[in-house]
């Protein structure tokens, strides 16, 4: 098995996390946590589990500058990424939510251009349109796109998030080129926790504990120890083995594996439409991974 094989297993899987978080995580807040209290949980109880699994496996000694850098990718990456995403849902539609985060693979392809200086071919692009077609007919199912006055700033937070993410992705492409996933990961998220601490402890203090429910404790421990350190865990390692285009492009497997589920839990109803859009989203992946033919000499 190839490395690059098991960075898309990886992304593969991170996505199926992404798609139950949805399921699982409904109604945790704000009916259980504050989106700020939930986010400083997501940050904090991530990195401590970083710092844990630091114990078991090897890491290595992290220069100066890169720690520098680090610091400012845990900025993008874990904090004003999750803040936004989480403060930005808690106040917009979850359709306007999926919707504009369709914009990261995006937002990703053209980062890619001025920072990494990589090429684009006609045939990247082609998948690159393939997935957020079929990304788009899928979410057309879960209700209407409106943008309005009562969702705007939900909508700027999301589109922020988006953005931020896509920076990250970008940026921490040549760390992940330098240290293994373990080692980048316990000090991004010890950077993020040192950030969060100030916005989100008092909120955390006053949070009703005595009010959850067995649920809403599962729910809570599936986003924390699933939805964050381990599909961080599994994003980070395929970065390491596949180009940010790719690690992005996989974003568009999380609506069609959520219908999916929605489908086996008998929530929804398979149709013809359904698995068009997946299709063209397999298809566009495996357009955007193909690697174009050398010319001989």
């Amino acid at each position: 098995m190839t490395k690059a094989f098991k960075g898309h297993i990886a992304l593969f899987v991170a996505q199926i996390i992404y798609a139950l978080n949805y399921s699982i995580a409904k109604g945790l807040m704000p009916n259980f946590v504050s989106p700020v209290a939930l986010v400083f949980m997501r940050i904090l109880g991530a990195g401590l589990l970083f710092w844990v699994l630091s114990l078991f496996v090897k890491t290595q000694k992290v220069e100066k500058k890169d720690m520098k850098r680090m610091a400012l990718l845990a900025l993008f990456g874990v904090v004003i990424n999750q803040l936004f995403f989480i403060y930005g849902l808690s106040i917009t539609t979850p359709i306007n939510s999926s919707i504009i985060m369709i914009s990261n693979p995006i937002l990703v392809f053209i980062f890619t251009l001025f920072l990494l200086k990589e090429r684009i071919t006609l045939i990247k692009l082609s998948g690159l349109s393939l997935a957020v077609i079929g990304a788009l007919i899928i979410l057309s199912y879960r209700g209407n796109f409106e943008i309005g006055s009562d969702t705007i700033v939900g909508d700027i937070m999301t589109l922020i998030n988006s953005t931020s993410w896509a920076i990250f992705t970008v940026m921490v492409k040549p760390i992940m080129m330098k240290y293994n996933t373990a080692t980048a990961m316990r000090w991004m998220f010890l950077f993020g926790s040192l950030y969060i601490l100030p916005i989100g402890f008092t909120e955390t203090l006053h949070t009703n504990w005595e009010g959850f429910t067995s649920h809403a404790i599962f729910a809570l421990c599936f986003v924390v120890i699933a939805t964050t350190f381990f599909a961080y865990f599994l994003n980070i390692y395929g970065l390491q083995e596949l180009s940010p285009n790719t690690v992005s492009a996989y974003i568009y497997l999380q609506p069609f594996f959520a219908s999916l589920f929605a489908v086996m839990m008998g929530q929804d109803k398979l149709s013809p439409t359904k698995l068009l859009s997946g299709i063209l989203i397999i298809l566009g992946l495996f357009l955007i991974n193909r690697k174009p033919k050398k010319i001989k000499a």
